[in-house]
């Protein structure tokens, strides 16, 4: 305990004055970042469910819980120590700092490019999941002169750690064996509970995956799973997390309801994905037309979710396995979150555009064109390149090539083919013509509530990206007098047209320094669109996740 402390009084200058602390922990500071998470009630209706189904939902929370454990030490070597210390602490400001240190999943402001609230330590750009002094330069060095250590390095399952002057792979499940075995212990439980075949047989794998540090079964297992009214999934998935090097995956879960009505009105997408793929606007030896096309949507209402998705900004959809061999075999799951992009839409999005957009095209904005866009975002995260072979014979992916890159450009690839192909869908007729001009305004609005939750972050980042590109070809104009953005209808389609075919080939190419580039080119901040960010501070930037279930678990 007295380590602990001695953590808490470094990173917060305790004893130190007002100014060698800083202001970022101060309490006034906190509160107006905690008040940018708009508190919301995140309601799923457990009533329908059968006593030993709801049973088991609860064991689904109890395993999850643990992905939150996971996720706080692969965010910062240190945030257990200040966790339990601040915790130890009653005095009220070391209590806001708690909170929002619960929010943030460590010390790191995420709605500030990571700067740091308690004490003015940066966040190591590899978060945990490399020494913190570690280089770009010594891990590559390491793998030219270890060239047998390279498919471990770069593996998504294991930390980078020194033993002597050596730098080793530990696999996650041995790296997190403590938290990993009770989690698998209860999916097996849960999985006793469960009378859907598939269901079961996702949670024995999963379990299994826990130990073995292999993943491959369990996710093909997930896109099997057909359960009529859970949808799970729990494990270690999105890079966004490695700054370094875009390759650790973080632990995350979902645990979810089945909104039936509401999926079986977007499935009939599912029969375009073939022509979605063909209709990419590069050459046909780029397009992906082998990939697995199981591809099932879901339309879900969130009943808990831990780890990476519940650090600071929420999700609102997610397309998953990540693994490049699934999709090639199965293709990939979209699962939109209902519950959670309706209170976003209230309580972040509506009054947002309204204080930016133009005044005739406002009330073109829908949640109905907020939702479509988000499935076809999540739809063309599962399209393009993905697992490709180099002249020398080797395989390899757009992930791993890209690097830190990766997030960013493949953000930037989901939201702009999420317009292309909803334009595609309008045209054969899917979606009423009028619905066009909705999506447009619609695509434009979300973007200012996106790049609010900082340049730092993927998503972020990359709506910025499209709307200095789109503004660069004059589809989104400005009206000084107003201060107000417009969509030009005629100029939007072929601007989105040439974003994605840009963003496609970088993938296509490999072209790591091509997305560099191109992300410096088109990631600064113009001054009107800072201005109008700057009208919107009374505003919050998201949500915060109130889940009822939790009461029924004893506080950590």
């Amino acid at each position: 305990m007295m380590r602990a402390a001695i953590v808490i009084l470094a990173l917060v200058g305790m004893g130190c004055t007002a100014k060698e602390a800083g202001v970022s922990g101060d309490a006034e500071h906190l509160r107006r970042q905690l008040a940018k998470l708009a508190p919301a009630e995140i309601h799923a209706d457990l009533s329908r469910l059968e006593p030993a189904k709801r049973q088991l939902v609860l064991k689904l929370v109890q395993a999850s819980r643990y992905m939150d454990e996971i996720f706080l030490r692969q965010v910062y070597a240190r945030n257990p120590e200040i966790r339990d210390e601040l915790m130890r602490r009653r005095d009220p400001l070391d209590s806001l700092r708690l909170e929002y240190f619960r929010v943030m999943f460590g010390p790191f402001d995420r709605l500030e490019e990571d700067r740091p609230f308690l004490g003015d330590k940066a966040k190591p750009l590899g978060a945990n999941f490399y020494p913190e002094d570690l280089t770009r330069e010594e891990f590559a060095r390491w793998l030219e002169s270890h060239s047998q250590d390279r498919e471990a390095f770069e593996s998504n399952f294991t930390v980078i750690r020194r033993r002597g002057d050596s730098l080793v792979a530990v696999p996650y499940s041995e790296e997190y064996r403590h938290l990993l075995e009770p989690a698998a212990r209860i999916l097996e439980e849960a999985a006793q509970l469960a009378e859907n075949a598939s269901l079961k047989r996702y949670l024995l794998t999963r379990a299994e995956a826990f130990r073995t540090n292999d993943y491959f079964e369990s996710d093909l297992a997930w896109m099997d799973l057909d359960d009529p009214d859970i949808e799970f999934v729990i494990g270690p998935y999105e890079v966004y997390e490695d700054r370094l090097f875009g390759y650790k995956a973080a632990f995350e879960a979902f645990v979810t309801l089945i909104d039936r009505e509401e999926t079986a009105k977007l499935s009939i997408i599912y029969g375009y994905l073939d022509e979605l793929e063909r209709n990419l606007p590069i050459p046909d030896p780029y397009k992906n037309l082998s990939r697995g096309r199981s591809s099932p949507i879901r339309v879900v209402n969130e009943v808990f979710s831990a780890g990476d998705t519940k650090a600071g900004v929420q999700t609102t959809a997610f397309n998953l396995p990540n693994d490049e061999r699934v999709r090639e075999a199965k293709g990939s799951k979209k699962v939109l979150l209902r519950n959670v992009a309706g209170a976003k839409f209230e309580k972040c999005w509506r009054p947002i555009t309204a204080r930016v957009l133009c005044a005739d095209q406002l009330p073109l904005a829908s949640f109905n064109a907020y939702f479509t866009h988000t499935l076809l975002h999540e739809v063309s995260h599962g399209l393009g390149p993905g697992m490709i072979r180099l002249p020398d014979g080797r395989t390899t992916t757009v992930n791993k090539e890209l690097k830190e890159t990766y997030p960013t450009i493949e953000e930037t690839k989901a939201d702009v083919l999420g317009m292309y192909n909803a334009l595609f869908l309008v045209n054969k007729g899917v979606f009423p013509p009028a619905f066009r001009d909705s999506l447009f305004v619609t695509y434009l609005g979300g973007m200012f509530r996106s790049i609010r939750f900082g340049t730092q972050e993927a998503h972020g980042l990359a709506n910025l990206i499209q709307f200095n590109f789109l503004r660069e070809k004059k589809a989104f104009l400005y009206d000084e007098e107003t201060a107000r953005f417009r969509v030009d209808r005629d100029r939007l389609p072929e601007a989105i047209r040439e974003l994605a075919h840009e963003v496609l080939m970088i993938q296509a190419r490999l072209d790591y320094e091509g997305a560099r580039g191109f992300i410096r080119k088109y990631g600064t901040m113009p001054a009107e669109l800072q201005a109008a960010l700057g009208r919107l501070t009374d505003i919050p930037i998201d949500i915060r996740p109130v889940y009822p279930i939790e009461a029924e678990f004893p506080e950590r």
